[in-house]
């Protein structure tokens, strides 16, 4: 007896092959959370880490799919009267069901990957390279793994890829081109995270700039630097890289400032020295457990040139005690009768005897008569 052309026994192996595709849809989530929580979760409930857990649960849905069309190719697998002719469709509608299963499951990965390490490990580590890196790293592994997909799928129904994928290469060659300067500041910023030059909050000075202030963001392409006057300059790090760079900060924020005082020839040089010592030491911010130096450098044009040293908590303060120490060290040398001299020059003219008669009888030549005046 046929029925719609099926015998009977090709309808039990129908009703068969959909009653495994209906429990597999059905049942088939609560199948893949039992073995997980089972099997897996077992293993992965003796380790530290919440990576694991994030995974099982990104991999339900897919694995849950992937049971589908497993039980779907058996479901096909048990009708025996399908037409060989269907072979090479159902072929590749199976490769396109495994390959987007897999193409998810790996996607997931990657995303669940990159947020575990992103929210669990970057946000500890005290450079902000990874911070800043990983949603980049994330974007590229997504490009890289479509990109493979793309690729397998045309080989797969036999299309030419070598056009497409010379013409990918001479496409990235024109953009890299293009982009060079964006990628050299890319470049360099993630050098100088790696390298940390600097850090967040350091003063730092670029001398081939001219430029100095507080390290307020460290990116990609551009480092961005707060002035004194609250201004921010924005420097492309590959100016960073190329420059100079003065690091006001490190290895910690004690500073040692100096200035040049001159004091008039003739002084006693002990008494001056000692002067600007006590004067500098009497002033509040300066430390004292640091040497506090006067050094007689130079015999100046009009003045003996002492060079005055000492050290001050942090370098935020230094034009205030530049101030604060000018100020004490002007009051302590006037007390002490020490002069300051501005600088002066003396002027001597050396005469010949014969040019001073020669000029004597030329100013008497010009003179008016007697008579006349």
């Amino acid at each position: 007896m046929r029925i719609l052309g099926l015998t009977s026994e090709q309808w039990i192996d129908v009703g068969v092959s959909l009653f495994l595709l209906f429990a597999t849809i059905v049942f088939g989530r609560w199948l893949v959370k039992v073995v997980l929580n089972q099997g897996v979760r077992r293993l992965t409930r003796k380790t530290s880490t919440t990576l694991d857990d994030a995974l099982l649960e990104a991999l339900i849905a897919p694995l849950h799919g992937l049971l589908i069309v497993i039980a779907f190719a058996l479901a096909i697998a048990n009708l025996d009267f399908i037409p060989a002719s269907w072979a090479g469709p159902l072929n590749s509608l199976f490769f396109l069901l495994y390959l987007t299963i897999g193409y998810v499951i790996a996607w997931r990965v990657i995303v669940v990957v990159f947020k575990w390490y992103g929210e669990e490990i970057a946000t500890k580590t005290e450079t902000k390279l990874d911070e800043v890196l990983t949603p980049f790293l994330r974007r590229v592994a997504l490009v890289v793994l479509s990109s493979i997909v793309v690729i397998m799928l045309l080989s797969y129904f036999e299309i030419d890829v070598s056009g497409l994928v010379a013409t990918l290469g001479i496409g990235s060659l024109a953009i890299a081109l293009a982009a060079q300067t964006a990628l050299a500041d890319i470049f360099s910023g993630i050098i100088i995270m790696i390298d940390q030059p600097f850090r967040l909050g350091d003063r730092i000075e670029i001398q081939e700039l001219n430029t100095w202030g507080d390290v307020v963001d460290i990116g990609l392409r551009s480092t961005h630097i707060r002035t004194r006057d609250n201004r921010m300059v924005i420097v492309p790090n590959a100016i960073i890289g190329k420059s100079l760079i003065v690091n006001h900060a490190f290895p910690n924020s004690q500073y040692r400032i100096q200035v040049n005082i001159g004091v008039a020839y003739g002084s006693d040089v002990e008494l001056a020295r000692q002067t600007m010592i006590e004067a500098v030491r009497g002033v509040e911010g300066v430390l004292q457990d640091k040497p506090i130096e006067a050094l007689f450098l130079e015999f100046g044009d009009s003045a003996l040139v002492f060079r005055l040293r000492w050290w001050i908590e942090s370098y935020v303060d230094t034009r205030r005690m530049f101030d604060k120490v000018n100020t004490a060290v002007y009051r302590a040398l006037k007390e002490a009768g020490i002069e300051i001299p501005f600088p002066q020059q003396d002027v001597h003219f050396r005469i010949d005897p014969q040019e001073i008669e020669q000029i004597a009888r030329a100013l008497r030549s010009a003179a008016p008569p007697a008579d006349s005046v």
